[in-house]
């Protein structure tokens, strides 16, 4: 899954702690000044910050091993937690901050010192840029050499996915929150603020919506990745005694990945000398693909 490394674990604290001290600003900012705007990034900061939460429980929860019940493992709970924290930018973030906004446009609260909120939202910009930044770093050492937004469509990874998703639903937030916020202060006019809460809450809505789609076939049932999935077929018909590669299904299981290939090998070779091929064939492709967790290679002559 990872070209040179990364730790989707370091993507989510760089964002914990950025979402939980931001969130802490944003919130006394809003209490004091009345913005709307303010009001929706507090919410926002706080749901991402116990979003990563999520993401780590569902990060450790995938590495438990495999028992009777749960003979592939655990993997697939990164994805349900990443899910689920989709849902929360959606519910908790989107419709929360266009539920403030317009509760702002018709009770018409007056705006205290408004240039504090400037203050914070323009430190917080700077804050959530170093996490964001963060993030893409562990991405490209997962992605390597590939470009980064095929890599994202492509990646099994879920949580550093989510991860680079909220922080970008962010910063958009908070540039729209200062603009806003600055009309109202330049203007005196406060309905500004609330449109800017809106505003806010559809870019989450929509990145909310990004995520799920993005996370649905993952919860489904994905194959590995295509550049994965390439390469074993091409390591086993490197194999001088195997005639041709029937079929091959890969399934990603979190970090895991599961093989089931038919194989079509020369009708000269013994039942003894087969197996030794398949085992010497599955010790290679583990030893290419470290996240090939299970292996089943069936010879056969038609698929």
């Amino acid at each position: 899954m990872s070209a040179g490394g990364g730790s989707p674990a370091k993507a989510i604290l760089y964002a914990f702690l950025a979402n939980l001290g931001i969130a802490l600003a944003k919130l006394a900012t809003a209490v004091y000044t009345g913005s709307g705007s303010m009001l929706a990034e507090s919410i926002h900061s706080f749901a991402d910050t116990g979003n990563q939460v999520l993401l780590f429980v569902g990060l450790k929860g995938s590495e438990r091993p495999a028992d009777e019940d749960h003979p592939m493992g655990y993997g697939k709970l990164s994805y349900f937690w990443s899910f689920i924290v989709a849902l929360m930018l959606f519910s908790i973030g989107g419709l929360f901050s266009i539920y403030e906004g317009i509760h702002k446009l018709s009770s018409g609260t007056v705006i205290n010192e408004a240039w504090i909120g400037l203050i914070v939202l323009g430190i917080a910009i700077v804050i959530e840029s170093f996490s964001l930044a963060g993030a893409l770093h562990e991405a490209s050492l997962m992605r390597g050499t590939k470009p980064l937004m095929l890599w994202l469509k492509q990646t099994r990874n879920a949580e550093v996915v989510v991860v680079i998703g909220e922080d970008l639903a962010a910063i958009v937030g908070l540039i729209i929150a200062f603009a806003f916020l600055g009309l109202s202060y330049l203007t005196g006019n406060v309905i500004y603020d609330a449109i800017g809460s809106i505003c806010i809450g559809v870019v989450l809505i929509v990145v909310a919506v990004f995520l799920v789609v993005r996370l649905q076939g993952l919860l489904v049932g994905k194959s590995a990745e295509p550049d994965v999935v390439a390469s074993i077929d091409r390591l086993i018909a490197d194999y001088d005694q195997i005639d041709s590669v029937l079929n091959t299904i890969t399934l990603q299981m979190g970090p895991n990945v599961m093989l089931a290939a038919k194989i079509s090998m020369q009708d000269s070779i013994t039942i003894g000398e087969a197996i030794e091929v398949i085992n010497g064939l599955e010790r290679g492709l583990k030893a290419a693909h470290p996240e090939i967790k299970w292996c089943f290679i069936e010879p056969d002559n038609k698929d």
